[in-house]
């Protein structure tokens, strides 16, 4: 498989932010908003999405547009003063926008072909709920790779927490952001954002 069928994105939402200046690489400048993705239930995923001004140039996208993303899921490292950090976001290859009443639709699909490159870490919840959370890497082209945290449930964590690092496996999934609070001392605590792929179904390759 190549870079694209390795790892492949499809999101319907809505753009709730402007487009912030991202970086410069060949020639092209990127850039990245938030896009706010439904859940089955309720609740919204918030996805930063990272695409080319040459998609930009003859599209007047602004906040409030629903679109479609069509791409995928990349990380890179964030080398700052204050220590490394993986950034993860949605690399849109493709977008399109959509009729207003799209918003209401549940778009949300993930594949990647991937290699546990963390060995899954396996637990119960307090009420009871199995899960599993490890790292797996895509390759890409020119022998990069990115770095996907994932997390499973029930009978898909027990089956991961058994796989070993090295092991090829497939996911299908949904992009999914998550809160968390973070210490960074004992009076204060900050509230940060962790992006990662929530597993539905996998197979070993």
């Amino acid at each position: 498989m190549d870079e694209i069928t390795n790892n492949k994105v499809e999101m319907i939402g809505e753009i709730i932010s402007d487009f912030r200046y991202s970086h410069h690489v060949y020639g092209e400048d990127f850039y990245s908003f938030t896009l706010k993705v439904n859940r089955l239930s309720s609740s919204t995923d918030n996805i930063i999405v990272t695409l080319s001004s040459r998609l930009l140039a003859n599209n007047c996208f602004k906040t409030g547009d629903v679109v479609k993303i069509s791409g995928q899921f990349r990380s890179y490292n964030n080398y700052a003063p204050t220590g490394n950090r993986l950034i993860l976001t949605v690399f849109a290859r493709k977008v399109e926008r959509l009729d207003m009443q799209a918003c209401n639709t549940t778009k949300n699909s993930v594949f990647l072909n991937a290699f546990i490159c963390k060995q899954p870490v396996y637990r119960t919840t307090p009420f009871g709920r199995e899960i599993a959370d490890t790292l797996v890497a895509v390759n890409r082209t020119y022998n990069k790779s990115d770095y996907i945290p994932c997390i499973a449930w029930g009978r898909n964590a027990r089956f991961i927490s058994g796989l070993a690092i090295g092991t090829n496996i497939f996911i299908w999934g949904r992009a999914q952001s998550r809160e968390y609070e973070k210490k960074i001392d004992e009076n204060e605590t900050v509230t940060k954002t962790a992006y990662e792929v929530s597993i539905n179904k996998l197979e070993v390759k």
